[in-house]
């Protein structure tokens, strides 16, 4: 990974950075190899995450459809 320092400014170098590797996934990564991981943990967590992935795919698609009305969001404090 690769990025520009643009007149001597180190903080926004350092930011798009931060935002690349957050893209890229690597703090992910970095999060899940702090400690071993079972076989059989791995495999119900990635199933846990394929079932969410379905139901906001699902919750998405009735959105569209007008069947589920969307959350409101509140004026942020």
């Amino acid at each position: 990974m690769q990025v520009l320092v643009r007149d001597n400014n180190v903080d926004q170098a350092l930011r798009a950075l931060k935002k690349k590797m957050q893209r890229e996934g690597l703090f992910r990564e970095m999060k899940e190899r702090r400690a071993y991981e079972k076989p059989s943990e791995r495999r119900v967590r990635e199933k846990a995450q394929a079932i969410s992935r379905q139901r906001k795919a699902a919750r998405k698609k009735m959105q569209r459809e007008g069947l589920l009305v969307g959350r409101k969001r509140t004026a942020a404090r």
